[in-house]
């Protein structure tokens, strides 16, 4: 840390944070005790707290965002460059770096046309729900209106993305929640036998069970499903073999669109642009925001093939056809220009090579710290993006305490090292290490994210 700011300085920051600033996901009661972090510098892959401790950030920002790694000037550039030309304009009309990431963003995925620029990933996934309720009214009398969503799925933090959302401890206390959204089991395997799943074809197995609620809630009234590629919060689920197939399959049977959300894999995180491009899915739209511009200006996107966007299309007989919605800061030129420039970095600096070289490498240092640590029951991930489980014993694969779990967080943070885990999410399974470094990720960071948790693991379970 350069130490810019003097140590009176950022006595009086950390003074004014408590004070006044309310934090995401806190309970504040401890700080009237004891000091709030305040992270005051990033660079590549650490960041420095007020007292000038070091850690490496283990879950790129957090919340999986920083997919390119802190203090990188040419991004910071481009959103300056742009914010003295133009720093806004409403979305009714066009800009230059609007424009010009909306072509480059689709040439990365083929059989999408339309990009809707928004400001966050929950504020994307509202845009899509009341696409595919307008689209009921226009096409099916209002009827074909429900909304699919998979337990364990996290959809954003709204009334409507709530309603939609898997992860029950997420949304309690925010009930009454929106009407017509209607869940569907997960597809996490090595929890098959809670669902008194069959030992073989899993992956068919679970997504017959959507077809399953379809037929209950009658195929006529329901408009869409939607899913994340791999499930993040909620455990980061890979989906099992066969899965996606027939995922595809149903939707199409039933005329029902495929909305992938993209929010946590897109842009880089598991290997591939997408990550709903590992498994040969055609959405019909999907949803990106937090490693479109690795957190250096806000910005989502809601992107759909031209036939979603066509039936929004007409020649003005009806006055009320088009979509009429509009996101006040997505016409802010910063989020585009930010994001041309993250994607130039992920193609120049080869980093989703990176991302499944450093995944595999990854995953195979957990599996062998899984082959030490009795506790650890399932390693799972696709590139930069894993997961570890924790439980009692394997046998009975009993989850882990949640306390004991958030212990092994804590210890790793006392070594300087940030990693995640589910909490406060999932009622009895909030067991799961998440681990999501940036795409520039080496060995030597892998080794180091490793050894803390190896260190932490003996800690706590001997």
């Amino acid at each position: 840390m350069d130490g810019t700011l003097s140590q009176n300085d950022l006595s009086h920051v950390v003074e004014a944070d408590r004070a006044h600033v309310w934090h995401h996901l806190i309970q504040h009661k401890p700080f009237e005790t004891n000091d709030p972090r305040i992270i005051v510098e990033g660079k590549g892959m650490r960041v420095w707290d007020q007292k000038g401790k070091e850690h490496l950030d283990a879950v790129s920002g957090g919340v999986w965002t920083v997919n390119v790694g802190y203090g990188r000037e040419s991004i910071a550039k481009a959103v300056y460059d742009q914010l003295v030309k133009l720093n806004y304009f409403a979305g009714t009309a066009g800009s230059i770096p609007g424009a010009l990431f909306s072509e480059r963003l689709i040439e990365k995925m083929p059989g999408m046309t339309r990009t809707y620029y928004c400001n966050s990933g929950s504020e994307a996934n509202e845009k899509a729900f009341k696409m595919v309720r307008q689209i009921a009214h226009k096409r099916y009398g209002g009827k074909k209106n429900k909304i699919l969503f998979r337990d364990r799925d996290y959809h954003g933090t709204t009334i409507a993305t709530l309603s939609a959302g898997g992860q029950d401890e997420r949304g309690a206390q925010y009930g009454p929640f929106t009407p017509g959204f209607v869940r569907v089991p997960h597809c996490l395997e090595y929890r098959a036998g809670d669902q008194g799943a069959p030992s073989e074809n899993y992956g068919e197995w679970a997504a017959n069970q959507i077809e399953e609620v379809i037929l209950r809630e009658g195929a006529d009234t329901v408009g869409a499903l939607c899913l994340e590629p791999v499930t993040a919060g909620g455990g980061v689920i890979t989906p099992p073999q066969g899965y996606w197939e027939r995922v595809q399959e149903i939707c199409r049977k039933y005329d029902i669109l495929l909305h992938i959300d993209e929010v946590v894999c897109g842009v880089g995180r598991t290997g591939k642009w997408f990550g709903y491009q590992h498994y040969g899915v055609k959405p019909d739209m999907v949803t990106m925001a937090k490693g479109v511009a690795s957190g250096y200006a806000a910005i989502a996107c809601l992107v759909t093939t031209e036939d979603v966007f066509s039936m929004f299309k007409d020649d003005h007989s009806d006055p009320m056809n088009y979509f009429r919605d509009i996101s006040t800061f997505g016409g802010c030129t910063a989020g585009p220009a930010a994001a041309l420039e993250n994607m130039r970095i992920i193609e120049d600096e080869d980093l989703l090579d990176n991302t499944v070289r450093m995944g595999d490498y990854m995953l195979d240092a957990l599996r062998a710290l899984a082959d030490k640590h009795p506790v650890i029951g399932e390693v799972r991930g696709k590139g930069l993006f894993l997961g570890a489980e924790l439980v009692e014993d394997r046998e009975s694969r009993k989850p882990m305490a949640e306390k004991r779990v958030q212990k092994i967080v804590a210890d790793c943070m006392d070594q300087g090292v940030v990693i995640g885990a589910t909490n406060r999410s999932l009622p009895g399974y909030n067991n799961t290490l998440c681990f999501s470094p940036a795409l520039i990720a080496g060995k030597d960071d892998i080794d180091q994210i490793v050894a803390s948790v190896d260190e932490a693991l003996g800690r706590e379970f001997g």
